[in-house]
């Protein structure tokens, strides 16, 4: 990275709004390589899609340069579902007999937490109230109070709870099951095939960046992703480092759009 930026890197955080106040600086950047943005995957994904009229666009204002880190999601359980659900399995057959003792809280509307929680409630027929949330850690407070019965967040947020008999970790949503939680089969593992998701976050330059200096952008990334010491501080937070190439990254995000998209069309879910 000091070789493509030699007068160093600040960071400006422009957090709020979903990504929203972050995106709109980004456009408004010279669009020549040195200005990038680093959001969660979901503000290409899936932030955009459930809104009427969204305030940006995904493929036209936001130019892929390269993958940042990615983290599994899991579903925990708290004091609010009985000592007798210790596995998905589990899980199921008590929504199906007592869904009106079940809540499920996510981050907020048409988050990613919330489309899979919804997608799994759905392959599972169970119909549970939804709770949002102004974040993750209000609603994980109410998992640990026994106020909500379950919950979807990055793994990272959930496994340092888990010692402690407050929450009960059941599922992971990658292919496989995940490095920090080897004991938690993963949804694809219980029959949930289609539930196969990980939050990334990535890197960005504005839509007219020429492609030498998103290219150049990208190299810049890849080169610091193979650090080791990022590799130790990213453990720490339960993620990997994944750089790619420009064009694998598109290609990712074009995949998980059609995905998302089809959540959102079977799932009914709209944002204001």
């Amino acid at each position: 990275m000091k070789d493509r930026y030699p007068g160093g890197i600040a960071v400006d955080n422009r957090v709020g709004a979903a990504g929203l106040i972050a995106v709109a600086a980004l456009k408004q950047a010279v669009p020549d390589g040195a200005a990038l943005l680093l959001p969660q995957g979901a503000v290409v994904t899936v932030y955009p899609y459930p809104y009427a009229r969204p305030a940006y666009d995904p493929v036209a204002d936001l130019r892929p340069v390269s993958l940042a880190a990615e983290a599994t999601l899991a579903l925990a359980v708290g004091p609010a579902a009985p000592d007798s659900v210790a596995t998905l399995a589990e899980l199921v057959a008590w929504l199906t007999r007592h869904p009106q003792q079940a809540s499920i809280g996510s981050p907020g509307i048409g988050t990613l937490q919330h489309l899979l929680g919804a997608a799994f409630l759905r392959e599972a027929r169970a119909d549970v109230q939804h709770v949002a949330y102004p974040g993750g850690p209000p609603a994980l407070i109410d998992l640990m109070g026994g106020q909500l019965t379950m919950l979807v967040l990055p793994e990272g947020i959930l496994r340092q709870h888990q010692a402690s008999g407050r929450l009960r970790l059941l599922v992971t949503s990658g292919q496989g099951r995940s490095a920090y939680l080897p004991g938690v089969p993963s949804f694809a593992e219980q029959g949930f095939a289609a539930l196969v998701a990980r939050e990334w976050f990535a890197f960005f330059a504005p839509g007219a960046t020429p492609a030498g200096a998103v290219e150049a952008a990208s190299q810049a990334v890849r080169q610091a992703a193979a650090q080791a010491a990022l590799a130790t501080a990213l453990a720490d937070a339960g993620m990997v480092a994944a750089a790619t190439t420009p064009r694998v990254l598109a290609q990712r995000i074009a995949t998980e759009q059609r995905f998302w998209q089809g959540v959102l069309r079977a799932t009914g879910i709209r944002a204001e």
